[in-house]
């Protein structure tokens, strides 16, 4: 039985382990992270940050699987996966989450169910932007968060027991 609607695999943008990126990644389709990134991503599709990835940006696209660190906002038109590896330092704002057992998330988590909730989350959140921006505030700033917590500085492996 063949599907209408087919998800496109293809990887348009690909940051491998050990590479460090320090400015933005815009990306016109599916965009896969295991380096670092210090700056925002914003892509068209689908957006993964694998295991390893450590990020300190604020990620836009489709579709979000978080399996590193970020340090920033994540949106997502469509949803959001956070591993059991993940941990978000930032705000969420998605159409439908899911949240792996063990994973980390330290900030708000706004589930759209309507698109006129959509557009309010959207609008408000670029509202804070600007203001924290005006006021030379960076997105993690003021959150209590840490780069020395384990799972930012560790292998992603996290709280085992």
């Amino acid at each position: 039985m063949a599907s209408s609607k087919r998800e496109d695999f293809s990887v348009n943008t690909i940051v491998g382990p050990g590479t460090n990126v320090s400015g933005n990644i815009e990306s016109g389709g599916f965009t896969r992270v295991d380096g670092n990134v210090l700056g925002d991503v914003k892509a068209k599709g689908r957006v993964v940050i694998g295991e390893r990835a450590r990020m300190k940006s604020n990620i836009t696209g489709t579709s979000v699987t978080v399996g590193g660190v970020v340090f920033g906002n994540v949106t997502a038109s469509e949803h959001i996966v956070i591993l059991s590896t993940g941990l978000v330092m930032g705000d969420i704002i998605t159409r439908r989450i899911q949240a792996d057992e063990g994973c980390l998330i330290h900030g708000r988590v706004r589930v759209c169910k309507t698109d006129e909730a959509w557009n309010r989350a959207l609008s408000e959140s670029r509202d804070v932007a600007r203001l924290r921006e005006s006021l030379g505030i960076t997105s993690t700033e003021g959150r209590g968060t840490s780069p020395d917590h384990p799972r930012a500085a560790g292998s992603g492996g996290g709280y085992r027991s």
